[in-house]
């Protein structure tokens, strides 16, 4: 990845496009559309632990961006063949949490995902998760508790060196709240629900196969999400090519509109994939799968 010559809270390094290509799952064998899967199931699982976690979407997303740079990493990243993608999501929303004014002990997070593991397919609505069978008792033993709490503190380990211990992550959902005072759009009667809605596609590009998040600075992606929310609810915005105030050009627009708008698409074929059966979590889980997907194109 390049990394932004000084930190900075408006800027993140982001992932070149040999790296993008490499991944070091796609380097395994794994196949690209498998690997979108994980990445994207891998996502809902560790958004899903943060609601039961009550933790900030701010510390959520910070997860799920350090999971994503762990498996396309300077350094080489990490092969989903080599670790359960399970157990580095819990790792990554450790390493989130830990710095900040919401951490949690190891205790909390391996019971949250081994509750989650345990009630896979059932956490596809927040309401759900926050009202509905979620508030159930899980326990672990205290020897399951033991070898999953070894395996946090290892991953977590694994992601700092494959990071070089560069874990900041710019967000942009600040940056979104700027823009639209700085556009005005407050004046307008429906700016309040404008603002959801960007920060709605904010989070929908945590999800994106197309790891938006690992290419694009914030500001583009902040620009980007009011320039739909916009054309979706029928705020007027400046006629004139506002977004190049905020850094972003034309084409850069246009990819991250198209991008943010085919998440839809892109989740209604997860689902029809996946339809009775799970996306791979765990390695063993993954290699089953890579198995089938050999299996089906040759014919067997």
């Amino acid at each position: 990845m390049t990394t932004p010559s000084d930190p900075s809270h408006l800027l993140n390094p982001l992932a070149t496009s040999t790296r993008l290509q490499q991944s070091a799952s796609n380097l395994d064998g794994l196949p690209k559309h498998l690997e979108d899967s994980i990445r994207y199931e891998t996502s809902r699982l560790t958004q899903a632990a943060g609601i039961l976690l009550r933790l900030p979407q701010e510390i959520v997303a910070q997860s799920i961006i350090t999971l994503q740079r762990f498996w396309t990493g300077s350094e080489g990243g990490s092969s989903m063949l080599e670790h359960d993608p399970v157990q580095v999501a819990a790792a990554a929303i450790y390493l989130c949490a830990k710095p900040s004014g919401s951490s949690l002990g190891p205790r909390s997070i391996v019971t949250t995902f081994a509750c989650l593991q345990g009630l896979r397919g059932k956490y596809d609505q927040s309401t759900t998760i926050e009202k509905g069978p979620f508030l159930i008792e899980w326990h672990l033993s205290e020897g399951e508790y033991q070898t999953k709490r070894e395996q946090l503190f290892k991953l977590e380990t694994r992601i700092l060196r494959s990071l070089g211990f560069q874990t900041h992550v710019a967000l942009a959902y600040t940056l979104g709240i700027n823009y639209l005072q700085t556009l005005e759009a407050f004046q307008d009667p429906r700016g309040s629900a404008l603002a959801q809605r960007v920060f709605a596609h904010l989070n929908t590009a945590l999800l994106s196969p197309q790891l938006l998040y690992l290419t694009h600075q914030p500001c583009a992606l902040a620009t980007a999400s009011i320039y739909l929310a916009a054309r979706e609810i029928g705020v007027s915005l400046p006629e004139t090519e506002w977004w190049e105030v905020f850094d972003v050009d034309r084409e850069d627009l246009g990819f991250l509109v198209v991008a943010l708008g085919s998440m839809e698409g892109f989740a209604k074929e997860e689902q029809r994939r996946w339809k009775g059966r799970r996306a791979p979590l765990t390695t063993d889980e993954v290699r089953v799968e890579v198995e089938r997907d050999r299996r089906r194109e040759a014919g067997e």
